[in-house]
């Protein structure tokens, strides 16, 4: 067993690839996965971008749904049929050892695949599906709807995986304590980090490929747009540098920033803010080298917060809320403030901007971190082991 290569199959009920976390998650796991000597196949929704090194299993194309990165929440559980149906046809070719389930819809079609074909199923688990949508503002908490999605993300917590992985440490200690799941069934799988992928470009060539000012301290946000996110906070945070004529500009990149970029020009700050839409996975690391420091805005206990990774490995200072997520990944080199505190957030980002030698400093120790703790090799064996231990019991 200990050097047998495996044969995994990976459910990921999303458009896959988009350029978000979740997204990189499956995507590095994979190709980390590949490099292990293990064959791995995803199958997905018909949507999405390719990306090279990992084989994948689409379902036929879908013409009533046409959106490449995000699908409506009503569309989902017609497309999660159809992966079933498309993992059933892969799982009698391929012969999988186990199934790597994402997100409570891939748990929910891993288990019937469980029962069929009789194989180990684990559950990545990203999050709280009802809490998603209740911070998002697309249910209502006392919502019909809301409390289905509570009641199903339930039974898929208390389903048929054997073993869940989880983000975080409180993801792993929710499930056991609000969700009521046998803590021995659960483990953390923190995010890692492509270091070779994510690394420090030369920032004057940056700045100056992407139009950005040579002599202004500029900050970075690199994620989805969204409240759960915390970016009505940042802009909260960005109104009090203004007041206090702080020298600092921020790139704001990824989606969909609409809205964001109407409320900043609302709330005055327009002019401080750079929204650059998507921003491609492959180009992430370019741009983010634009900056001086970057920040992580979400304040959400739940949250695995892994773009933090990409900042460190980019070598940028990087100010985050002290959350146990943030703290297991950005350790002592992180410069935090108190969960949601969007006026400590704005001195720490104050502070940052006007020490120079402590950015450099900070920078060099994150980058150091990523590269000798977080790295997505260095996780994938610790996946590794989990896979033989649930195909040993």
């Amino acid at each position: 067993m200990v050097d047998r290569k495996l044969r995994v199959m990976v459910l990921a009920p999303v458009p896959y690839f988009s350029d978000c976390g979740r997204h990189v998650r499956i995507y590095e796991q994979a190709r980390a996965l590949t490099q292990l000597g293990h064959r791995v196949r995803i199958v997905t929704y018909h949507s999405g971008r390719h990306m090279p090194g990992v084989q994948v299993d689409r379902i036929n194309r879908v013409p009533w749904c046409k959106s490449h990165h995000v699908v409506p929440f009503w569309q989902r559980p017609f497309l999660d049929v159809l992966v079933y149906r498309r993992a059933l046809r892969v799982a009698r070719e391929f012969r999988p050892h186990l199934i790597h389930a994402h997100l409570h819809e891939g748990a929910w079609i891993g288990g019937r695949l469980k029962k069929r074909l009789r194989l180990p199923l684990l559950f990545d688990c990203q999050g709280s599906l009802s809490d998603d949508l209740l911070q998002n503002g697309l249910v209502g908490h006392s919502s019909l709807l809301h409390r289905f999605v509570e009641k199903f993300e339930r039974r898929m917590n208390h389903g048929n995986a054997d073993y869940i992985i989880t983000r975080s440490r409180t993801a792993a200690s929710e499930l056991a304590g609000r969700w009521g799941v046998d803590e021995t069934r659960v483990g953390t799988l923190l995010d890692g980090v492509n270091t070779a992928h994510f690394r420090p470009h030369v920032r004057s060539e940056v700045r100056r490929e992407l139009g950005l000012p040579q002599d202004v301290p500029i900050g970075v946000y690199l994620g989805l747009m969204e409240p759960s996110s915390g970016i009505d906070v940042l802009l909260s945070a960005i109104v009090q540098l203004k007041a206090k004529e702080s020298p600092v500009r921020f790139l704001a990149m990824g989606y969909p920033e609409e809205g964001y970029r109407k409320k900043a020009m609302e709330l005055g700050i327009g002019r401080m803010i750079t929204f650059t839409g998507r921003i491609d996975y492959a180009r992430a690391p370019f741009c983010l080298s634009a900056g001086d420091l970057a920040v992580s805005p979400g304040f959400s206990a739940m949250n695995a917060n892994g773009k933090l990774l990409t900042y460190m490995a980019c070598g940028l200072p990087t100010v985050a809320f002290k959350t146990h997520a943030s703290q297991d990944l950005l350790g002592e080199a992180g410069i935090y403030a108190d969960s949601g505190d969007e006026s400590q957030l704005a001195a720490r980002i104050a502070w940052l901007v006007e020490n120079s030698e402590e950015r450099t400093r900070l920078g060099r120790m994150l980058r150091k971190r990523a590269d000798q703790q977080h790295s997505w090799d260095a996780r994938c064996l610790e996946l590794d082991e989990i896979y033989r231990a649930e195909l040993g019991r």
